[in-house]
């Protein structure tokens, strides 16, 4: 007697399952074909269960070697379930195979930002790395597709923290200090942190202080170790007339590199904003013994002189 076929979405996937784990990828890609074409006849309005078949269904198309169709179910599965970790594993492998590295290195990052310790993601960011600096040098960062900002919903590091944390998460990032000093940055928020320092750095070519601003104070929530980030955002409020915020953020990247002459500079025209003449004329002063021959330093120094007598 022929067994009875599958008579559910739910018998289909569960089927397919079975064949996925018996190595029949083909069968298995069939059976959650049909799944979907059921789904979608019904007219449910369920795009988890649909995400998750696009998903499987890839899995298959990886299996097989079939990497371009692999990136079409993963790109549909994700249009339903943005950020979900499997399909964008998936993706990020069939770009490696296709060659398709940047792309390749987004999806890794951007599962990083979602769980950053999935170690086939960590690998996979590492490795990308290693070959993008390989074949476009210490510039490969500018041949990247802008990477997506994972929500905080969406992002497994804040399940365990404080329920104040979820709900004004804008306000930690834009502080850029109290929720990353809590913990040490992962190599995912490393890598993101970077990502977001670009992108401001980008926004500043242009003009967009403001923009630059949050995206300056999402990579500080992500990672405050750099120093070159909060004296960029320093000459974004510098440019906005913000003087104290740019004394504060001078302060901190001095604290974490006390040569950056940047700081040194935009501090001392915070401070000759504010009328505090001494304190300009101290970092001139200290930006002078790291740089004697820095003109705009000289010719600053000559102007706080002048107000000063």
């Amino acid at each position: 007697m022929a067994p009875i076929p599958p008579a559910s979405v739910e018998e289909l996937r569960t089927t397919g399952n079975q064949s996925f784990r018996n190595g029949q990828f083909a069968e298995a890609a069939t059976l959650y074909s049909r799944a979907l074409r059921m789904l979608q006849e019904q007219g449910s309005s369920d795009p988890e269960k649909e995400s998750v078949l696009y998903s499987n269904r890839a899995a298959c198309h990886l299996k097989d070697g079939n990497c371009i169709d692999c990136i079409k179910d993963c790109t549909s599965a994700l249009a339903l379930v943005p950020f979900s970790l499997k399909p964008l594993l998936r993706r990020a492998s069939a770009y490696e195979a296709l060659e398709k590295y940047p792309l390749a290195y987004v999806d890794y990052v951007t599962v990083l930002q979602i769980d950053d310790s999935v170690m086939s993601a960590l690998e996979g960011s590492s490795r990308m790395t290693r070959t993008l600096m390989d074949s476009f040098g210490p510039e490969w960062r500018l041949k990247l597709p802008s990477i997506p900002l994972v929500p905080v919903s969406s992002q497994k590091r804040w399940e365990c923290l404080p329920l104040e944390n979820h709900k004004e998460p804008s306000k930690s990032k834009s502080k850029g200090t109290t929720s990353a000093k809590s913990r040490v940055p992962s190599a995912g928020d490393v890598e993101r942190a970077r990502a977001l320092k670009e992108e401001g750095n980008e926004l500043v070519k242009k003009g967009n202080h403001k923009q630059a601003i949050e995206k300056y104070s999402e990579s500080l929530w992500f990672s405050n170790l750099e120093s070159a980030t909060y004296s960029n955002r320093a000459l974004c409020h510098l440019e906005l007339k913000q003087y104290q915020e740019v004394v504060k953020d001078c302060t901190e990247a001095l604290r974490l590199d006390g040569k950056n002459v940047k700081a040194f500079y935009r501090r001392a025209q915070a401070y000759k904003a504010l009328k505090d003449f001494r304190s300009s004329f101290a970092d001139i002063d200290s930006l002078l013994q790291i740089e004697p021959r820095n003109g705009p330093a000289q010719k600053l120094r000559q102007e706080v002189n002048r107000s000063l007598n």
